[in-house]
């Protein structure tokens, strides 16, 4: 018999599994979870109501097209519906592209501390992920460019970008596009869009309408509070939502999704309540925090990065402190930030007690 064994694709070997955010601490029952940049408000009640009606149709397969809600989508965005396409999550979304556009031999450029599914979408399909360098933790369009290779087929921008919160202008993300080849696609990853509250800031509708090589994805996971249902969508020119309606599964966003993801979109007023709950947080904790010696970038996402490099501590010993409190934040070393923590903005409760046990730790 042959002593061959099945080898898998080149790069498949080379991926670190992709490791969520810890949701349990040793010794404490009681947690507060602000790893995962989940919202602290929970989904819109009217998405949990639907869930109650879909007992006596869970036998039956959910809409292979997503219909209905790609409909709302299209509604509530004021977007045409040919050119939505709706995933397991974005993150379903965002390797279907790569399946589709990028492989061995192709490069797929992103910045330095661009979420990590995209160098693990580029290694699952034999191509070569990489980074360019950020300038004060935030993406630099020159940088990216400079990037650029005659192999490079997908061009990834986390805007806003987790883990660090920060953001570029719309008028440098058209700088970016206007740099890039017609034969790169440009993905823009706006999963945190809805917090955003900048006048220069735009998620990128205008530049899908008007090109061909532009796709924007986006989630129910954080401001509609849907994680656990994974549901995400994009908004992208004819030929490439084509592309991916021809390669993702069949079914491949249930039917539970898909009902709760609809009352959730159409529920705005309850999307607001989860900005103005993130919008008074953000600047009291990032000043008190500030205040503790901690390096914070300006953060526009439901989440802040904060270094302890010119504490004297460590992130990992502050990590292991919060943790015996019960406090799950989210180590960032494997985004090149070995002296950071990101914390999720969490109750009223929960940001006290972050602060107040800071304090302790970096006072002792």
């Amino acid at each position: 018999m042959s002593s061959l064994l099945p080898t898998p694709k080149p790069g498949i070997l080379d991926i670190t599994p992709y490791v969520g955010g810890k949701s349990t601490s040793a010794g404490t029952q009681k947690v507060a979870k602000l790893s995962s940049n989940e919202t602290p408000l929970g989904a819109s009640p009217k998405a949990k109501a639907v869930l109650a009606d879909l007992g006596d149709k869970l036998h039956y397969y959910p809409d292979g097209g997503s219909g209905e809600l790609i409909a709302a989508i299209a509604d509530v965005h004021k977007l045409p519906a040919g050119n939505l396409v709706c995933g397991n999550g974005s993150d379903e979304l965002l390797s279907l592209i790569t399946n589709a556009y990028a492989g061995p031999g192709n490069e797929v450029l992103f910045s330095e501390h661009g979420f990590l599914v995209y160098e693990l979408a580029a290694l699952s399909n034999g191509a070569t992920p990489v980074k360019a360098p950020e300038h004060d933790l935030r993406s630099d369009v020159d940088a990216l460019l400079a990037a650029v290779t005659e192999n490079t087929k997908i061009l990834f921008l986390a805007n806003p970008n987790n883990p660090t919160g920060t953001y570029i202008s719309i008028s440098e993300v058209e700088r970016l596009h206007a740099g890039l080849r017609s034969d790169i696609l440009l993905v823009l990853d706006a999963a945190y869009a809805e917090y955003v509250r900048k006048s220069d800031y735009e998620a990128g509708v205008d530049l899908v309408a008007y090109n061909k090589n532009v796709i924007m994805t986006r989630t129910f996971s954080k401001i509609y509070g849907l994680s656990s249902l994974r549901v995400g969508w994009a908004y992208g020119p004819d030929e490439v939502i084509d592309v991916l309606n021809r390669i993702r599964g069949p079914f491949n966003v249930n039917a539970i999704a898909q009902a709760a993801g609809v009352a959730a979109v159409r529920d705005q007023e309850f999307v607001e309540k989860a900005i103005a709950h993130n919008d008074k947080w953000i600047p009291i904790l990032v000043q008190n925090l500030r205040g503790m010696g901690l390096d914070i970038p300006d953060s526009v996402g439901n989440f802040i990065l904060m270094d302890f490099a010119n504490t004297g501590k460590s992130a990992t010993d502050a990590d292991a402190f919060l943790n015996s409190r019960g406090l799950i934040l989210r180590s960032v070393a494997s985004y090149g930030l070995p002296t950071c923590l990101r914390m999720s903005v969490g109750t009223d409760d929960q940001n006290h007690a972050v602060m107040d046990t800071l304090r302790e730790f970096l006072e002792k």
